[in-house]
Parts: C-alpha cells; sequence; structure tokens
C-alpha cells in the first residue's frame, strides 16, 4: 500500500503563543509530526507539505471568512509572519508542496490526481489544527475512497470554550474518524505498525 504524510498548516499562526490561534503542546505535535515525516522519508513514502494562504484581497477566500453571513477579518495572507512554517518543522528535500485556501487539502489543490499518479491509496494526516483542516481532509479522502490514518497526538488545535478544550476536541474528533472515517492511533503506534 503506497502512502503519503499529509503535513498540514504547522504554520505560525498556531504555534506563535500571541496568535489569537495557538495551540498549546505544539512542541508536542510537530516533534511526532517530525518522527513520522523521518520514517516516512526511510520508506520512500510521499510527503505533502500543506500551506493554508490566501491572497491579500480575499479573492481567493469563499466562503472561509464569512461563513455565518457576516464578513470577518481576513487572516492567512500571503506574505504575513502568521503564514510562515514553524522553524521546528522538518520536511524532506523532496516532498510535495502545495498550498490551500479552504479546510479540505483536496479542494481546489489537485491533490487528489497527484496521489493517484503515484497509485498512493493511503494518507496520513498530521498538523492543524485537529478539528478544522486534519479532520475535514481525512474525512474528504476517505470519500474519494483513501484509506486514512490520523495520529491525533501529531495534531493540535486551541481550547474553543473552557468547556471545549484541545483535549476535549481532540477526544471528539478522534472517536467520530474512528467510528468510520480512519483508523485513530497515536505516533507511537503508527511508527510501530
Amino acid at each position: 500500500m503506497a502512502r503519503a504524510i499529509l503535513v498540514i498548516d504547522v504554520q505560525k499562526v498556531y504555534t506563535d503563543p500571541d496568535s489569537p490561534l495557538h495551540c498549546v503542546g505544539n512542541a508536542e505535535a510537530i516533534a511526532n509530526i517530525n518522527a513520522i515525516t523521518s520514517a516516512a522519508e526511510a520508506t520512500g513514502d510521499l510527503v505533502v507539505h500543506v500551506r493554508h494562504v490566501h491572497r491579500a484581497d480575499g479573492s481567493d477566500a469563499g466562503r472561509m471568512f464569512d461563513f455565518s453571513g457576516e464578513s470577518g477579518v481576513l487572516g492567512f495572507v500571503s506574505g504575513t509572519e502568521e503564514v510562515e512554517d514553524d522553524p521546528r518543522l522538518k520536511i524532506p528535500a523532496d516532498a510535495l508542496t502545495i498550498s490551500k485556501q479552504r479546510y479540505s487539502c483536496f479542494v481546489g489543490t489537485g491533490l487528489e490526481q497527484m496521489l493517484r499518479e503515484r497509485s498512493i491509496d493511503r494518507i496520513v494526516v498530521t498538523g492543524f489544527m485537529t478539528n478544522f483542516c486534519c479532520e475535514a481532509s481525512a474525512r474528504h479522502a476517505h470519500d474519494l475512497d483513501f484509506f486514512v490514518d490520523f495520529p491525533v497526538d501529531a495534531t493540535g488545535c486551541p481550547d474553543l470554550l473552557d468547556t471545549a478544550t484541545q483535549e476535549a476536541i481532540k477526544a471528539g474528533t478522534a472517536a467520530t474518524l474512528a467510528a468510520g472515517f480512519a483508523r485513530v492511533m497515536t505516533t507511537a503506534e503508527w511508527l510501530a505498525s
């Protein structure tokens, strides 16, 4: 089975402590991502480096920032520091790099075709945010008939509310995905498999 590792949005917007989207524990998630990509490099698996970036005029943002029917503040703007990769991220030199403008890595990027051309049938989802881009990509991949691995500790997200903590969000996302979309595991379990 040919695999691709999706490294989704490991960008400063999620790792800068001053960002409203800061993900506590991002160092552990990035270390787990790096362990997975190192293993993938050793076995010849494809690594896909994904970055979320929008034009400054927002013309490629769709409903990302006005999903409620009211305009929101445009984020992930090209050329800003928030869209830069976190410097701790290690991406193999031969990784495939794509940019996206939606939650799912498969919307408008040509990713499905790139994977099909390489006869890839299993993807491994890592990165930020667990319950947005990672979950959306995992569900989309499943619906495109890819097998999906979701090492949940190689993902991260900010708390949404006092009762919707990162721990609770990750547990809920993992339970939903495991019930019908993906094999959910830890990084250690994935590396052992």
